[in-house]
């Protein structure tokens, strides 16, 4: 099932060209009390929710899905947390382009570990990318996106996929320099994800979908997640050595070739095999 969040408040599940609202089973489950838990609430529930609504969505209110707004299929993940280089041709491309490497030579994703993004850099399908300078490079990264559904640290790689709630598309956008990729890749708006989360159950094999990203209707990226160097269940050993992770983390997963450029007025739009479509904006501050 494809599960969303649209209208601010509102918990959906795509069917066909409509948003089934299921809100409602969502009513007797007890809002937590501060301190807040370090997991998103929906996700860390959804597992109690999720036997009810075959039952539920006879009844389900419904909402044209083009007539709704979409936001971030998940509200306030824990981490927010990339690959650098995790596709041997975005390795091969970013140490020979200087504006992307500034000197540095990339070798693998064991030698440089992973990143955290901020979580205010967090945009829905359909928002506004904002440049944060205007002066420098800003590129985009298309990238399959892990939903953590259940708590977990020191998972093996045979475990891995039993922690993945779903799958949704991802920009790990990008603004060039010699700084910490944490800093660079955390401006707000720069980590977006939608348009919602295709649960497990419909991605048998996340490490063999076709993903690809285009600007402006012009093809940038397309490649297939069978090319991950640290496919997701790795990924999610690697980072789970060093993180509990959390009902709602994401886990961006890398990006292929074709890396490059955009500018305010841009429109990007990306896709990844069974998960839909992404779009953003390019604009400024």
């Amino acid at each position: 099932m494809k599960l969303c969040r649209f209208d601010h408040c509102r918990i959906g599940i795509l069917d066909g060209a409509a948003i089934a609202d299921i809100t409602p089973l969502f009513d007797d489950i007890a809002r937590p009390a501060w301190p807040y838990p370090p997991y998103d609430w929906m996700v860390h529930h959804f597992p109690q929710v999720k036997p009810r609504i075959d039952g539920f969505l006879a009844t389900a209110r419904r909402f044209p899905a083009d007539a709704v707004a979409v936001d971030s299929p998940v509200a306030n993940p824990g981490k927010i947390i990339g690959a650098p280089i995790n596709y041997r041709d975005h390795v091969d491309e970013s140490n020979a382009d200087r504006e992307i490497n500034h000197g540095k030579t990339f070798t693998t994703l064991e030698q440089l570990g992973l990143f955290l993004k901020a979580g205010t850099a967090l945009l829905p399908s359909g928002g506004r990318v904002l440049i944060p300078f205007e002066n420098r490079r800003t590129d985009h990264e298309v990238e399959l996106v892990a939903v953590i559904g259940r708590a977990g640290r020191r998972i093996s790689r045979a475990a891995a996929l039993d922690h993945v709630l779903g799958y949704s598309i991802g920009l790990d956008m990008t603004v060039r320099g010699p700084e910490f990729p944490g800093f660079r890749k955390s401006a707000d708006t720069f980590a977006v994800v939608g348009p919602w989360l295709t649960t497990a159950d419909e991605v048998p094999d996340p490490n063999g979908l076709d993903l690809e990203l285009r600007v402006n209707g012009e093809l940038r990226q397309r490649s297939n997640t069978r090319c991950l160097i640290f496919d997701v269940e790795r990924l999610i050993e690697y980072a789970s050595a060093m993180y509990t992770l959390c009902p709602g983390d994401l886990l961006f997963t890398g990006t292929p070739a074709g890396v490059g450029p955009v500018r305010p007025g841009d429109l990007i739009g990306a896709s990844i095999q069974g998960l839909g479509e992404l779009h953003a904006e390019v604009g400024s501050l």
